[in-house]
């Protein structure tokens, strides 16, 4: 699991800024680590900066986004503040907790 990642160039400012809490490199962590970066590189292809906070190393860091379970996505931009638990593998689910999809009657189950 690499960190920070970044597929748009240095120079070009991310549209999206997603922070993935994790605890180490659990089998669900990186499960959860796949599917986000499936989920950007599908929706979001070059708009966004992937940011992984390992609360093992960095438990302090849990504070500042109020984390209470990992693993945890939080997507800091575009505002408002949005925040998914889990492995993230429900991907309508993902899609519609960035406000990338409209909330449907499947998505909500």
């Amino acid at each position: 699991m690499s960190s920070p990642e970044n597929p748009a160039s240095s120079s070009t400012p991310a549209n999206w800024e997603l922070r993935l809490y994790v605890a180490g490199q659990t089998p669900k962590s990186l499960q959860a680590f796949a599917n986000l970066k499936r989920i950007c590189e599908e929706h979001l292809a070059g708009e966004y900066h992937i940011e992984i906070v390992d609360l093992l190393k960095n438990p302090q860091l849990a504070q500042g986004d109020q984390i209470l379970a990992i693993p945890t996505l939080v997507r800091r931009l575009p505002e408002p503040v949005r925040k998914i638990i889990g492995d993230l593998s429900n991907t309508d689910r993902v899609l519609v907790g960035l406000d990338l999809r409209p909330r449907t009657r499947e998505a909500a189950k």
